[in-house]
């Protein structure tokens, strides 16, 4: 295990003291510390505080050269450019977001799109035929800390089709960086019956195991 581990924690729900992903979040800390993980952690919180969506003034500055980028081009990518720096410096990524309507919040949709851009974390190259793009990130680990009303999103479950949260971070991790990933969700909260209290309890115990299990991960690296 490398001395300095880097973690960067993207928080996407809009709910405060009655999220169950800043709970997680909150849980997922306390096991980091108690591990003894020294490095930076980095807290930017998406569900509170929205990333800009991308414009079509956005698109022109990101694809115009470095170089040429005037004050306009370097002020509209200021978010991105700190989001990118943040995600770069990070060893360990951790996506604390609710499912809603099936699918992610918009604020933590808009921060993928604020932090996969082209020369940056992908780069672009008709060269490679059909495959043009190519991450330029790696050896990232990825938690996602998730929470839905419903339940059977699982792979094989009841509502797996439905379930447009985790495959969608797992296809844009590649380009985070990202080499392994796990999951811990929270599962019948709009029900809040014993089935909830069951899956927030093994929600909860299953974080030290995930902590322990990406830890050993740099190590064997």
């Amino acid at each position: 295990m490398k001395n300095q581990t880097n973690l960067l924690v993207i928080n996407g729900s809009a709910r405060s003291s009655r999220s169950l992903s800043r709970m997680l979040t909150q849980r997922f800390l306390d096991s980091w510390h108690s591990a003894g993980l020294t490095g930076e952690i980095t807290q930017r919180d998406v569900g509170k505080n929205p990333p800009p969506f991308i414009s079509e003034e956005w698109i022109a500055s990101a694809f115009t050269p470095e170089a040429e980028r005037s004050e306009q081009d370097h002020r509209v990518l200021e978010y991105s450019d700190q989001a990118i720096a943040e995600l770069s410096q990070a060893d360990v990524i951790v996506i604390a977001t609710p499912m809603y309507n099936y699918g992610l919040p918009a604020a933590v949709k808009a921060w993928f799109d604020q932090v996969i851009r082209v020369g940056k974390t992908f780069s672009f190259d008709l060269a490679r035929g059909d495959t043009p793009l190519e991450p330029i990130l790696s050896g990232k680990r990825l938690v996602t800390l998730s929470a839905s009303g419903e339940f059977g999103f699982d792979p094989g479950g009841v509502r797996a089709s439905m379930n447009h949260l985790h495959p969608h971070i797992q296809t844009m991790s590649k380009y985070l960086g990202v080499s392994q990933s796990w999951n811990v969700s929270i599962e019948y909260q709009e029900f809040g019956d014993e089935r909830f209290e069951k899956s927030k309890h093994e929600a909860i115990e299953k974080i030290e195991p995930v902590v322990r299990e990406l830890t050993r991960s740099f190590v064997q690296a």
